[in-house]
């Protein structure tokens, strides 16, 4: 891919080479505790299932936000949650280049009944998932304060991604 024409810019990095500026990399797609696969491919959409922040097999972190967790933590642990999303969609599309545009993004944030900040919690994924995929990573998005998530988890993010036809094999 290249820039407009006449505009000067060179080639539009890939997906894969904007994680390496960034100095990321996704991490193994993480083993589901329960009846559920990581992400499914249907059509020319990828839907993953709700991912922790995992990291090298370990909770990231565990509590509720705006108890014992402050908000700033918590959009990192999103950041987290948004790399383990796009691994599991990785599993099923081949490459990051294989996702056309992240269509809708989900954030589950465990939350103390007085925090109200759910939104910034999840900017943390949504900004990583735009620095990653440039336009292409702007999306619609729901954040929801939740009392509680499974064993005490302080987040968890689904994402929906399109798939060029070929690559969902239509």
């Amino acid at each position: 891919m290249t820039g407009p024409a006449g505009s000067g810019a060179g080639p539009t990095p890939t997906p894969e080479q904007r994680l390496a500026e960034l100095g990321l990399t996704l991490p193994e797609v993480v083993t589901p505790v329960a009846a559920y696969v990581p992400a499914v491919l249907t059509g020319k959409y990828v839907y993953t299932a709700g991912q922790l922040p995992m990291v090298a097999g370990q909770l990231a972190g565990t509590g509720k936000v705006g108890a014992g967790i402050g908000t700033e933590e918590a959009a990192a642990l999103a950041r987290i949650c948004a790399l383990n999303a796009l691994a599991a969609a990785v599993s099923v599309t081949g490459s990051l280049s294989a996702i056309r545009r992240i269509v809708k993004v989900t954030g589950f944030v465990a939350s103390a009944p007085d925090f109200t900040d759910q939104a910034l919690v999840v900017n943390g994924a949504s900004e990583v998932l735009i620095e990653i995929f440039g336009d292409a990573g702007r999306h619609a998005r729901s954040a929801v304060g939740m009392a509680v998530l499974p064993r005490a988890r302080p987040g968890a993010i689904e994402l929906f991604a399109e798939v060029p036809p070929q690559a969902a094999g239509l």
